[in-house]
């Protein structure tokens, strides 16, 4: 049933993408000047998980370099390197620059020499989970560098400024904003289509069958993918010809429980001792949980960094928020099991 497996990965880049050439042009346009040997304006791209923020950067800078030899690009998982060194040291060793560097004992300024002293093509850094970094001083570090053009990803505008110091923020308001807004269902159906017909033989899955993934998946695409993903998978391991309603019907669950998983996975120690205290105590407002936090934690983060990791656990379903923003308190959403299969 699966012809080409790739085009149903999470990080799979397609040649052309759905619905987002207005997006797709902007960004476009403003890392244009990198072509030239300019420096460009630093992106910002925002909106809700799912909504092609990550494929859309790396599907312009693809093009970008296929465009013109001199151009190199990385990429940084911000959730996954959320510490100024490990984001710096990333980029580095993507440029090919760490041979010499000891991750346990070189200091961060020899890092940021380095980078200062990168002499190679101009290189678009793609930050994702950008509002991750628990020192945004590294994108201070970057923003100063000409010969590197930014692309900072985020699911909101004011989480981002709000981690960031004065010098910085301004900076970051004058940027390049690029704002996606959720599919609809219609557009997620052109999305998935486009994939089943890369991806699968032909009448593995009916038309009517997309549409109610797009309709489940509620305008992320992420989503939608992962329950196409997931049905496929579970229907050519089964020797079925088609996907059946009731392997979709299954894999719905199963592609929300390996997305929450995934996410539960990449929480950072921090964020992992507060999500803890949630599900021990919850429901329970933020300032019973720093409470909490402070007495388990050592060198505690701010009572402001606590509501923006609760924030970020609440916008990729693994915290359910209850109330205004007075009284509010926290909840943890329940996993959903895989099936036995899974």
């Amino acid at each position: 049933m699966i012809r080409d497996a790739r085009v149903l990965r999470a990080g799979f880049v397609p040649r052309e993408v759905e619905h987002r050439d207005a997006e797709v042009n902007h960004l476009s346009t403003v890392l244009e000047p990198i072509t030239n040997g300019d420096p460009a304006d630093t992106a910002i791209v925002t909106g809700p998980s799912g909504t092609g923020k990550t494929c859309i950067s790396q599907f312009v800078t693809e093009r970008l370099r296929e465009e013109v030899i001199n151009v190199e690009a990385t990429y940084v998982n911000c959730w996954r390197n959320y510490t100024r060194f490990r984001t710096l040291y990333q980029i580095l060793d993507d440029l090919g620059k760490t041979i010499d560097i000891h991750r346990q004992s070189t200091p961060h300024d020899e890092l940021i020499d380095r980078l200062q002293q990168y002499d190679g093509p101009r290189t678009v850094v793609i930050l994702d989970e950008v509002d991750q970094l628990e020192d945004p001083s590294a994108l201070y570090d970057l923003h100063s560098l000409p010969q590197f053009a930014i692309i900072c990803i985020a699911n909101k505008e004011e989480e981002l400024f709000s981690r960031v110091d004065d010098r910085l923020v301004s900076r970051l308001r004058s940027s390049e904003h690029v704002r996606m807004d959720r599919y609809h269902d219609e557009q997620l159906y052109d999305i998935l289509h486009a994939r089943v017909t890369w991806g699968l033989d032909e009448g593995a899955i009916t038309d009517e069958q997309l549409y109610r993934i797009a309709d489940a998946a509620a305008g992320d695409a992420r989503l939608a993918i992962g329950m196409l993903r997931t049905a496929a998978s579970k229907a050519d391991r089964e020797n079925y010809e088609r996907i059946t309603d009731d392997i979709l019907l299954s894999s719905a669950d199963d592609a929300r429980a390996q997305i929450q998983q995934k996410s539960l996975d990449s929480l950072t120690p921090h964020q992992r001792v507060v999500y803890d205290i949630v599900h021990e105590h919850g429901p329970i407002g933020p300032s019973e949980i720093h409470e909490h936090y402070v007495e388990e934690i050592d060198n505690p983060r701010t009572k402001r960094t606590v509501r923006a990791y609760l924030s970020k656990m609440t916008q990729y379903n693994l915290l359910e928020a209850d109330g205004s923003s007075r009284d509010r308190e926290y909840t943890v959403i329940a996993q959903s099991s895989p099936t036995a299969s899974e």
